[in-house]
C-alpha cells in the first residue's frame, strides 16, 4: 500500500492511496484461504474446495471486503503516521472509471483512490487569570416567600357552590362552555366545555371575564373581545371575536387560611417547614438563573480570547442545524425575514457567525476538558438518564430501552454533563465577584433587550417553538 499526501490546505488534507494489483491478489488469496475450511459447497468435502473455485464463487464479495479493509487500514495509517486529530470521518473518493475498478476487483490492475480529511485546529489554551466575571446573587426575601405561600394557599382554597339565583362576583370560580367566532366563522381552538375560570384572574383575553360578572347559572352571554396585538397565535392577534358563553356553575371562595394545616396539605409538618421548602426551591431557581448568566459571560470572554481556523464541515453542520430551526420558527409564526426587519442574506450571515462561535467555543471547551482530564462517569450518565425517564410517566421502560439501544442518544446525555464540568473547571481560573441584585435584575433578558435595540430575527439565536394546545380565550 502506497500512501502519498497530495494536498495540505489549512485544515484540509488529501491523500492518494494505491493498492498494487499484486497486493490485491495476495490479500484476496489470504482471505479465500481463510474461508476455505468454513464454506460448504455441494460436491466438495469440507476444506477441500479448490481456491480457484472459491474465487469464482466468492471472489467479488471477498474482494469487496479486501478493499474496505484496505480503506480502513489506510485511514488508520494516515492518522497515526501524521499524528492527526480528525474533525469528521474521512471521505473516500473511488475512481470514476468503472473499467479501472472492475480490473482492480479482479486483481488485474492497481486500485488508486483518494482520502480527504479535515483535521482539528491546533491552538494553545490561554491564561484567564486576568478575566473578571460577576456572579449575580439573589437571596429570597421573606416578602417573596410569604407572597408565594399566599398564591399556593389561594390555588388550594376551597370553593362552594353559590345558592341558586345568586350572581357571579369577582373572585368566584365559574364553570363555562363557550364557542367563539371571528367574522361569524368558528375558529380552531375557540371553543371549550366545562372550563373552569376564576373571575378577576385575568387569565383569559382582556375583557372576557368582566363580561361574565353578574351572570347566573343557566345564563347565556355574548362576550365581545379583541385579541391583543402581541397574542401568541399570530393568525388571531389583533382580531375582534365574539363568544357565546353558557354559565354552568358558580362557586364562591372559602376563607384563605395560612397555617400549619395548610402546610400539611403540601406534605410539610408545619408552616415554618413549608417556608423553608419554598425558600430552598426559590434559591435553586435563582442559582440556576445566575449560573446561566455567569456561563454566558464566561463564553463571551472565551470567544474574545480565541481566534483560529475552524473545520469548514463542522461549521456547515452547525449552521445547517441552526438555520433549519430559524426557518421552522418563521414558518410556525407565519413571518418572513422582511417582517423581522432584515433580509435572508443578512440573517444567513448573522447565523453563520453564531454557528462559528458555537463551533469555536465547543473546540475550546473540549480541549480544556481534555487537558484537565475531565471525565463523565457511567453513574453520572445513569443519573441523567433516570431524570430523563421521569419526564415520561407510564413510558419508563420504552424510554430506558431507547437510550440503551441508541448510543447517540446516550452521548447527547453525556455531552451537557461534560460541558458543565468543564465550565466549572474554567470558572476556577477566573476572578469571580459576587454582586447582590434584585430578582428583576437577575431575570432581565439581556439578549432580548439587545435584540430589541437592533431589530430583526438575526439578532438572537433561534427560540424554541411555542407550546401547542393553547386555549384561545386564555
Amino acid at each position: 500500500m502506497q500512501v502519498t499526501e497530495t494536498k495540505s490546505d489549512g485544515l484540509k488534507r488529501e491523500f492518494q492511496v494505491v493498492l498494487p494489483a499484486a497486493e490485491l491478489e495476495s490479500r484476496l488469496a489470504t482471505e479465500l484461504d481463510g474461508i476455505k475450511g468454513k464454506v460448504q459447497l455441494k460436491g466438495f468435502r469440507p476444506g477441500k474446495v479448490p481456491v480457484a473455485h472459491l474465487r469464482k464463487v466468492y471472489g467479488r464479495s471477498v474482494m469487496a471486503d479486501v478493499v474496505q479493509n484496505a480503506i480502513n487500514e489506510a485511514n488508520q495509517k494516515i492518522v497515526e503516521d501524521n499524528k492527526l486529530k480528525l474533525a469528521l470521518e474521512p471521505q473516500v473518493q473511488m475512481p470514476e472509471d468503472k473499467d479501472a475498478i472492475e480490473k482492480a476487483l479482479d486483481a488485474k490492475a492497481d486500485l488508486a483512490f483518494k482520502i480527504a480529511l479535515e483535521v482539528m485546529p491546533s491552538f494553545d489554551l490561554v491564561d484567564l487569570s486576568d478575566v473578571s466575571l460577576t456572579k449575580l446573587v439573589v437571596t429570597p426575601s421573606d416578602e417573596e416567600i410569604n407572597a408565594t405561600i399566599e398564591r399556593m394557599a389561594a390555588a388550594n382554597r376551597p370553593f362552594t357552590d353559590r345558592p341558586e339565583g345568586q350572581y357571579a362576583e369577582t373572585g368566584d370560580r365559574v364553570i363555562i362552555d363557550f364557542t367563539g367566532r371571528i367574522d361569524g366563522t368558528p375558529f380552531e381552538g375557540g371553543s371549550g366545555e366545562d372550563v373552569s375560570l376564576e373571575l378577576g384572574s385575568n387569565t383569559f383575553i382582556p375583557g372576557f371575564e368582566d363580561q361574565l360578572l353578574g351572570a347566573r347559572v343557566g345564563d347565556v352571554r355574548l362576550v365581545q373581545v379583541t385579541f391583543p396585538e402581541a397574542y401568541g397565535a399570530e393568525h388571531l392577534a389583533g382580531k375582534a371575536a365574539e363568544f357565546d358563553v353558557t354559565m354552568k356553575g358558580i362557586q364562591y371562595p372559602g376563607q384563605l387560611t395560612i397555617d400549619d394545616e395548610l402546610a400539611k396539605t403540601f406534605g410539610m409538618d408545619s408552616l415554618d417547614a413549608l417556608k423553608d421548602a419554598v425558600r430552598s426551591t426559590m434559591g435553586r431557581e435563582y442559582e440556576a438563573a445566575s449560573r446561566q448568566k455567569l456561563k454566558k459571560g464566561l463564553l463571551d470572554a472565551l470567544d474574545s480570547r480565541y481566534s483560529f481556523e475552524l473545520p469548514p464541515s463542522l461549521v456547515h453542520q452547525e449552521f445547517a442545524a441552526v438555520w433549519a430551526q430559524v426557518e421552522q420558527d418563521l414558518k410556525n409564526r407565519g413571518k418572513t425575514f422582511e417582517d423581522e426587519d432584515t433580509t435572508e442574506e443578512k440573517a444567513r450571515a448573522e447565523y453563520r457567525r453564531i454557528a462559528e462561535r458555537r463551533v469555536r467555543l465547543g473546540l475550546v471547551l473540549a480541549q480544556a476538558g481534555e487537558s484537565a482530564d475531565i471525565k463523565v462517569s457511567d453513574d453520572e450518565v445513569n443519573q441523567a438518564l433516570i431524570a430523563r425517564i421521569r419526564q415520561f410517566p407510564g413510558q419508563e421502560q420504552q424510554v430506558w430501552d431507547f437510550y440503551r439501544k441508541t448510543p447517540q442518544a446516550l452521548a447527547e446525555l453525556r455531552a451537557p454533563l461534560f460541558e458543565e464540568k468543564v465550565v466549572d473547571h474554567v470558572l476556577g481560573q477566573v476572578k469571580l465577584v459576587e454582586e447582590p441584585v434584585s430578582k428583576e435584575t437577575l431575570f432581565a433578558d439581556e439578549d432580548e433587550a439587545e435584540a430589541g435595540t437592533k431589530g430583526g430575527t438575526a439578532q438572537a439565536e433561534p427560540a424554541e417553538a411555542a407550546p401547542a394546545g393553547e386555549s384561545y380565550p386564555a
